[in-house]
């Protein structure tokens, strides 16, 4: 099932970058990096897991990528300044989340 999410990373390559969401394509990204090195740590080592987790991390890296350079050149900034502006756009976005998750434990 994960190499769908690879597969649909790819089709994406065809869509606008403004169309692109930053806060999916970092989450993508980290979740190959973190599994990737996750799956080659463990025993046995799963390098099926491994392969496909590393190649969701090329494609959400080639997102990303893609997403900061648009907003460079739309907004005419510095690649540091980009890149501070998508960071700091992942951390509201994952306060947000923490934020609802809080709220749904505290009702349960």
């Amino acid at each position: 099932m994960k190499w769908c999410l690879v597969i649909a990373g790819i089709s994406d390559f065809y869509r606008p970058a403004e169309k692109l969401s930053l806060t999916q394509n970092a989450a993508l990204t980290a979740t190959g990096a973190i599994w990737t090195r996750w799956c080659l740590i463990i025993k046995p080592r799963n390098v099926l897991l491994a392969a496909v987790n590393f190649f969701l991390g090329i494609v959400g890296v080639i997102q990303v990528t893609r997403i900061v350079s648009h907003n460079m050149s739309v907004k005419n900034e510095s690649p540091t300044e980009a890149l501070e502006d998508a960071k700091d756009n992942v951390v509201e976005t994952a306060k947000g989340v923490k934020g609802d998750v809080v709220d749904i434990v505290k009702k349960a």
